[in-house]
């Protein structure tokens, strides 16, 4: 016969046989493959939040280029208004300068225009005394081509004086 402690001892090795069957039919492998799957999950936890940092390195890239870009067409927009200011200014300024010379030689001219009028009054008026001093002189009326002469030789002596 087969001595109690021997077959207590097969008994109790077969009890735990059949129990870690059972244990790990029943509980071992779900725990393993939940374990398997959770650690999936964190993996592609992890990947997707370095996915998402790599995006976000690249939406600050390129905000940061764009930005860039943006500062440096509104410096070329400044500098492009600051030079069309300077040429409207330059431009106003030589406008101004054209029709203040234009005023400049409109009143010259009539400045001239009057002072020939002057002059031409003057000598009018002085050719009117001469022949009212010659005739006094005279004692007698000057008529037609005596007058004119006589006009003409003062008005000639005037002109003489005016310009020397």
């Amino acid at each position: 016969m087969i001595d109690p402690s021997i077959s207590t001892f097969l008994i109790t090795l077969l009890n735990i046989g059949i129990l870690f069957v059972v244990l790990r039919a029943v509980l071992f492998k779900p725990v393993t493959r939940f374990m398997r799957e959770r650690t999936q999950k964190v993996q592609d936890t992890i990947a997707q939040a370095h996915k998402a940092e790599a995006q976000a390195q690249a939406l600050l890239k390129d905000y940061q280029e764009r930005l860039a870009q943006a500062e440096e067409t509104g410096k070329t927009l400044i500098k492009a208004a600051q030079e069309q200011a300077q040429k409207e200014a330059a431009r106003i300024v030589a406008q101004g300068k054209a029709e203040a010379e234009v005023l400049l030689e409109r009143g010259r001219k009539q400045l001239e225009a009057e002072r020939e009028a002057a002059l031409s009054c003057f000598r009018a008026e002085a050719a009117a005394l001469v022949i009212g001093a010659t005739s006094a002189l005279l004692k007698r009326e000057l008529i037609g081509e005596d007058s004119r002469r006589f006009a003409g030789l003062a008005l000639q002596e005037l002109g003489r004086d005016s310009h020397g």
